[in-house]
């Protein structure tokens, strides 16, 4: 016992800054979008451009930075990507203009790419393998803390500081946690690091994402994470303020609460996942009740809850249960051959994050459609045609997964 929380306090932990570095960028524009907004003049398509193209990096960046890891370890690896989080928040600090702040961001989205699959990287190294579930929802929860440290904290030192202070900030914890992992990283005794070519990893994923089977399931799955990645790192803050009618502190109030029901699903579902799943139940039984119950919550949204304490919980309901996207991962993985678990993962990631990018550049379209308030804010009709266009996505995706899964088994 001893010698395992050694392991997680050295490995576990550092790499779960990783983790802490990509909550922090993702919800750090939820906060401070609404003001660069009204600074700088920005359309609600310009706003979602700019959270979008994080995670276009992010997906672009999956199978090289895969590769650095098999080719020369978490310790190298995360350490530059750490180094590289450091200067995209850097230079979104300095930015001054629309351009400098895609730039940043697409620096962002590389620095933080590597948060999962470095983790499990080196879990999987010094970690038997029954261990695996446990150490990396330990980190995932840790990490998740990044999503509540950028949401009241922040605001709370906005006023202070202002908003490029704050990514100043952040520039200096992704600087702290690269010196973290480069002293406290360690390559087991007896490791072997693979000596793949990234042509083969482009042509194995290929293969995956060419396969039929794989899109059965992998829409509906990765509609579910789709759903945190594009309210919690950009859209809800403005829908907040423009919707709810919530001021600034109320608004990171209930960005802190949504952040902790992502750490609760996180931690949650996969335990009731893999219990059912023992029992013999289908793996896709919680993405499946997930699915429908994230659905209703959406139609909550768009009626608008009357009163904040329902606002807040019907965000905080809606980001548990969207945070169970990844216990359907090994339904989909379970098509393939075990040894190509960890690349089925890749490539769906790979696929939400393309959506990710989709849904947050089409919302900022649909908003726009409407004139701006007075305020400086977006129409609270925009907001509710573009919850209904995310209702229709899942929706869609839903009666596909059913539609092809009954033709499968004709």
């Amino acid at each position: 016992m001893n010698d395992t929380l050694g392991r997680f306090l050295r490995i576990t932990l550092p790499l779960s800054g990783m983790n802490f570095l990509t909550q922090c960028a993702r919800a750090g524009l939820a906060v401070v979008g609404p003001a660069l907004a009204v600074q700088y003049g920005f359309t609600a398509s310009e706003l979602g451009l700019l959270s979008a193209v994080m995670f276009a990096a992010y997906g672009l960046w999956q199978l090289p930075v895969g590769l650095l890891l098999d080719l020369y370890g978490p310790r190298r690896v995360q350490t530059g990507m750490a180094l590289t989080a450091a200067v995209g928040f850097a230079l979104f600090a300095m930015a001054d203009g629309l351009g400098g702040f895609v730039v940043a961001r697409l620096v962002t989205g590389i620095g933080v790419a590597a948060g999962l699959t470095g983790m499990m990287k080196g879990n999987s190294q010094w970690f038997a393998r029954h261990q695996m579930a446990m150490v990396t929802g330990f980190g995932l929860l840790i990490g998740g803390f990044g999503g509540m440290a950028a949401t009241l904290p922040v605001e709370a030192v906005m006023p202070l500081i202002g908003w490029r202070g704050v990514f100043g900030l952040f520039a200096l914890v992704a600087f702290a946690v690269a010196v973290w992992n480069a002293l406290s990283l360690r390559a087991p005794p007896g490791a072997t690091l693979a000596r793949q070519t990234l042509g083969a990893e482009i042509a194995t994923t290929g293969r995956i994402l060419l396969d039929r089977g794989f899109w059965r399931l992998t829409p509906s799955v990765a509609l579910l994470s789709v759903m945190n990645f594009t309210y919690q790192s950009l859209w809800a803050g403005p829908w907040l303020r423009d919707v709810a009618g919530l001021d600034a502190a109320a608004r990171a109030q209930t960005l802190f609460l949504y952040a902790l029901g992502m750490m609760i699903g996180s931690a949650g579902w996969g335990m009731v996942a893999s219990r059912l799943t023992a029992r013999g139940h289908s793996q896709m039984v919680v993405p499946w009740l997930c699915t429908g119950a994230l659905m209703l919550a959406q139609v909550a949204l768009i009626v608008v809850p009357p009163g904040r304490v329902a606002i807040t919980l019907v965000w905080m309901v809606f980001a548990c249960l969207a945070s169970s996207g990844p216990t359907g991962y090994a339904a989909i993985a379970a098509t393939f051959p075990v040894a190509l678990m960890g690349r089925v993962s890749t490539a769906i990631n790979a696929v939400m994050l393309a959506m990710v990018f989709v849904l947050q550049s089409l919302i900022g379209w649909i908003i726009d459609l409407w004139p701006r308030t007075e305020t400086g804010g977006w129409n609270a009709r925009g907001y509710a045609w573009a919850i209904g266009v995310s209702l229709a996505c899942q929706v869609a995706a839903a009666v596909w997964a059913a539609w092809s899964l009954r033709r499968a088994s004709q």
